[in-house]
């Protein structure tokens, strides 16, 4: 199937003959659907903090973070082009109703006075101008190439001293949260085409915001490793060709980034997607949620430091096994495979230890309003156990009506707000992809120079990638929660600046 070129393609992308192999039988034989056995619900998977405990959990993390080394992580390498749907539609001359919305409230984006001041030096008045003309100036590299950039580098939110992109806007949340004796480290995954742009911004930005804050910052940057990227392959699963004959590689989606996560040397991350940034009036409810998520995830992760040793100690009673397997039942929501109680007693104990010596996540779950994203279930997983998951809808046969069933009654969805422990009890760092689940993949129909493809995106990063980490799911306020899908979700009212 492949030839000796093949090979030298496939070597010099950084992958194996064997690799390619493995993707291409996925091809063949698909993803398994997952099997969910519940929604988590409040008490059943998903904990509510009662209000009275939340200034303790405040004061805990704030007197313990200064002992852990943070880091803020953020995927920030996608391009904008879906947020101007509408506007590249109406600059084909097909406008609609959210085209007019744009238009009638211009004024209120906080890009308006670039735009302006863009125009006016291409001698057009964006006060007449039509509205192709406006959009064309937007939109493309004609003017602020809006349509090509990634939303790091967009204008978001208005403020007296001038507009903030979701970049410094992630600098003031991790200068809260990430700090850790007054450094603050943020890590941004990134696109080659628009790497040097993103350093760019924050040379010229950190003088500023380090004098505010009174902090340091270290900011870093990664882009997604070409060694990730899947083969794609024609409809009857054959290698697809580009035109010169080569192999043609796509990137693999957000599950690739784990490999980019799994070089982070940090204790403690926090997770956040690029376009989920509010402005200052607005931060106080997710900066104290991370906290909160933050002392839970630091108290679960001291409770499996102190059940590991004792399950490796010299005389593991039976006690020790009792109490690490109600911890993992009622805490980590983890339940054994079925015969759990025939096993041998090295194999529980090997079963309990398995289980706990692993990353751990906190991942903050907001109520279901209809929001496309991952929801919170309790899922079978290959070796038989049942734990909680962030599963997608794609992961569901939603031809089974139970599976169906099951899917429509979750009551909540993750937001993309995780906060993980990525080292064990001696301080060494877990190798994160370990304990991916490489049968969670996803395999979709594109096109490419006019012919139907498919490509396959590795397990995503909060679902497939992290399948076999221990998992706490907490109810956040959906306040917390403000992305930015189209351009005009900017005129919502909590990406707007307050009014007197």
């Amino acid at each position: 199937m492949f030839s000796q070129q093949d090979q030298e393609q496939i070597q010099a992308q950084g992958a194996t003959l064997d690799l390619i192999n493995e993707q291409i039988q996925h091809f063949v034989d698909g993803f398994p659907f997952l099997k969910a056995i519940k929604a988590a619900t409040i008490g059943d998977g998903i904990v509510r903090v009662p209000d009275e405990q939340i200034l303790a959990y405040l004061q805990q993390y704030d007197e313990l973070s200064g002992d852990y080394t943070l880091m803020k992580f953020v995927p920030a390498s996608g391009a904008a082009t879906r947020m101007f749907k509408s506007l590249f539609a109406a600059l084909d001359g097909k406008s609609d109703k959210a085209t007019d919305e744009f238009f009638a409230r211009l004024t209120d984006f906080a890009f308006y006075d670039d735009l302006k001041a863009v125009m006016a030096e291409k001698g057009e008045d964006i006060t007449t101008a039509d509205r192709q003309t406006t959009l064309r100036y937007l939109l493309t590299a004609d003017g602020l190439d809006y349509g090509s950039l990634p939303k790091g580098l967009l204008k978001f939110h208005n403020y007296a001293d001038g507009p903030r992109t979701p970049v410094e806007e992630h600098l003031i949340e991790g200068a809260a949260y990430a700090n850790a004796n007054g450094l603050v480290r943020l890590h941004f995954t990134v696109s080659p085409e628009h790497h040097s742009r993103f350093e760019q911004l924050i040379i010229e930005a950190k003088p500023d915001y380090e004098a505010w804050l009174g902090v340091a910052f270290d900011v870093t940057f990664s882009e997604q490793k070409k060694a990730t990227d899947t083969i794609s392959v024609n409809l009857d699963n054959t290698p697809f060709r580009n035109n010169d004959g080569s192999l043609l590689f796509r990137p693999a989606g957000h599950g690739a980034l784990i490999e980019n996560l799994n070089d982070i040397d940090s204790e403690i991350v926090f997770i956040k997607n690029i376009d989920n940034v509010v402005p200052d009036e607005l931060k106080e409810t997710t900066i104290t949620y991370k906290k909160v998520l933050a002392a839970l995830l630091i108290n679960t992760q001291k409770q499996i430091f102190r059940l590991l040793e004792l399950l490796e100690s010299d005389e593991v009673s039976d006690g020790y096994m009792a109490e690490a397997d109600e911890f993992l039942r009622t805490t980590l929501y983890t339940l054994p495979p079925v015969g759990y109680e025939n096993f041998s007693r090295d194999e529980k104990i090997a079963y309990l230890r398995q289980k706990l010596d692993r990353p751990v996540r906190a991942c903050g779950m907001v109520q279901n309003v209809g929001e496309p994203g991952g929801g919170p279930f309790w899922a079978q997983n290959p070796d038989g156990s049942v734990s909680l998951q962030v599963v997608e809808s794609a992961q569901f046969d939603m031809d089974d009506a139970e599976q169906k069933a099951i899917f429509e009654t979750a009551t909540h969805f993750n937001p993309v707000d995780l906060i993980c422990a990525l080292k064990d009890r001696h301080g060494k760092q877990y190798n994160l992809p370990d304990f991916r689940d490489p049968q969670t993949g996803f395999i979709t129909q594109k096109s490419k120079d006019g012919k139907d493809l498919k490509a396959q995106e590795l397990p995503g990063l909060w679902n497939g990638a992290m399948a076999n980490w221990s998992t706490l799911f907490v109810e956040v306020p959906l306040i917390t929660f403000n992305p930015v899908k189209t351009v005009n979700d900017l005129l919502r009212k909590e990406h707007q600046p307050a009014t007197e």
